[in-house]
């Protein structure tokens, strides 16, 4: 066993037993903290505006500070982005992570001093964890992909400015830069293509033994590799073990992902974002992630439904259940402020709290009034395919709108692996898995006012195509998994299968 290997075990061990202590003091934590953020920006400007000092409990927070999305931030954003101080959190950001938005275009995520390690300690604390339950550290001994975007920051009002991933890329510990791949030099390729390309050049020979990344980027990595080689993964890498990844479900990509490797491996998943890393996998056999309580972060939690009302019900965690889908509402030690992310979760748990990622709040279809979400049309699809076992690459939906009762449908784009043997029957289980999933869908099938859906077929390599032609192949770019408008599903028609 290798010296990085020996000595991860005792710090693993460290880490672990003081995450499992905050599992028992989440909500008190979530309470300090909220005291402490408003304590500090209390001489910012977001704080002098909206009377932090006078604020004394939870119920005045929410009276004096609403919800707010990116534009509504905006103003404050820009005159942080000009260079002034202490707008809204104390002096300025020591980085802007810069990341696309589907409606305020380029969006500027402060991040500070005191935010960073939020960011950089959670993915470790992941990682550890994973290595004091299961007693395995001897990959840490080998090479490893930390997949990030370019590490070449610009400026914005003196700060410096990049891809979250590319601004992490500068803080990984010493110890493990010798492990570290791709070089620092390919991980500065802008085109992504040209990018993969090197990266499999650089690590095709290599024993590689954990690899994170979104699940898209690690299933055209390895079939990258297996085109070259002529081998599947566990033969190419036979000390490849561990998997990490986050951004977006993993059940849909799972199947996929283990017949390229060619065996089952362990996974951590994470659920990190520009403005903030959440949760992350801590254990190997409980369902969920574990809420990043004690990290510089408030949460709040908004019941789905209600995330666009004018006045929505806010819960801390004290008051949240398990089995409720909330919107995510998070303030920050970077000077967020009751700031919606735009995600959903869902708890699995509440001793200790650990959720699940449902979804996005602005991708779902109510064409009609069924209002389904992600995690419902994940789990229809994914049901059947497991069951039937068909392998799927990539999907999306969107609603079908047409004149007249019943002629309306949501019609599924899905590009199979290998296609089912019976694609009628196929159709008609995942139809009956939806309803199973949402009443209102039922309600809708069973009146006759929607048709049950309809699959289109998306050719081999259709959905990598589509994101190419519109600049959002790799990295941490991903495909929306529902739609409430026919934009992408028309953008796909030149990718369908003929």
């Amino acid at each position: 066993m290798n010296l990085k290997s020996i000595l991860a075990r005792p710090f693993a061990n460290y880490i672990y037993n003081k995450i499992k202590k905050g599992m028992d003091t989440a909500v008190l934590d979530q309470e300090n903290i909220l005291k402490q953020l408003l304590k500090d920006a209390g001489h910012t400007q977001f704080g002098n505006d909206h009377g932090f000092n006078d604020i004394q409990t939870y119920e005045q927070f929410k009276q004096q500070v609403p919800i707010r999305d990116y534009e509504a931030l905006k103003p404050y954003i820009n005159k942080v982005k000009e260079g002034q101080e202490n707008i809204l959190w104390k002096g300025k950001p020591i980085y802007f992570a810069k990341t696309s938005g589907t409606t305020s275009g380029i969006k500027y995520i402060p991040i500070s001093k005191d935010s960073i390690d939020n960011h950089i300690n959670s993915a470790r604390n992941a990682i550890l964890c994973y290595i004091a339950e299961t007693g395995n550290a001897a990959f840490t001994g080998g090479k490893m992909i930390f997949l990030s975007g370019s590490p070449v920051l610009e400026r914005t009002g003196g700060i410096p400015t990049g891809r979250l991933s590319g601004i992490v890329n500068h803080h990984i510990p010493k110890y493990l830069r010798t492990n570290q791949l791709p070089s620092y030099e390919t991980n500065c390729i802008e085109d992504w293509e040209t990018k993969l390309d090197k990266i499999v050049e650089e690590t095709i020979h290599r024993d590689m033994t954990l690899i994170s990344g979104i699940p898209p980027w690690m299933q055209m990595y390895f079939d990258r590799l297996t085109q070259l080689s002529g081998k599947k993964i566990k033969d190419l890498y036979p000390n490849f073990q561990v998997m990490v990844y986050g951004g977006v479900n993993f059940d849909p990509y799972k199947a996929k992902l283990f017949d390229s490797i060619g065996k089952q491996i362990d996974s951590i998943e994470t659920f990190p974002a520009s403005e903030g890393f959440f949760a992350f996998q801590d254990s190997q056999t409980a369902e969920g992630l574990l809420l990043n309580t004690n990290s510089g972060i408030f949460f709040e939690f908004v019941p789905a439904g209600e995330i666009f009302n004018e006045n929505p019900t806010r819960l801390s965690l004290r008051d949240v259940k398990v089995g409720e889908n909330y919107a995510l509402i998070i303030s920050n030690n970077a000077g967020l402020w009751a700031y919606n992310i735009g995600d959903t979760v869902k708890f699995v748990s509440t001793a200790p709290h650990r959720l699940v990622v449902t979804g996005r709040t602005k991708h779902f279809i109510s064409a009609f009034g069924e209002h389904v979400i992600g995690e419902e049309v994940e789990y229809a699809l994914m049901k059947v395919a497991e069951q039937q076992g068909v392998k799927i690459v990539e999907f999306t939906v969107a609603p079908m709108v047409q004149q007249g009762k019943g002629q309306s449908y949501h019609e599924w784009f899905i590009e199979f692996e290998n296609q089912p043997v019976d694609m009628e029957a196929f159709r008609e289980q995942v139809d009956n898995n939806l309803r199973g999933k949402n009443v209102y869908y039922d309600d809708l099938i069973a009146g006759n006012i929607l048709q049950r859906l309809q699959i289109t077929q998306v050719r081999r390599n259709g959905f990598i195509d589509y994101m190419k032609s519109i600049g959002k192949l790799g990295g941490q770019n991903k495909l929306p998994r529902l739609s409430n408008d026919r934009k992408v599903a028309d953008a796909l028609q030149p990718y369908l299968l003929a």
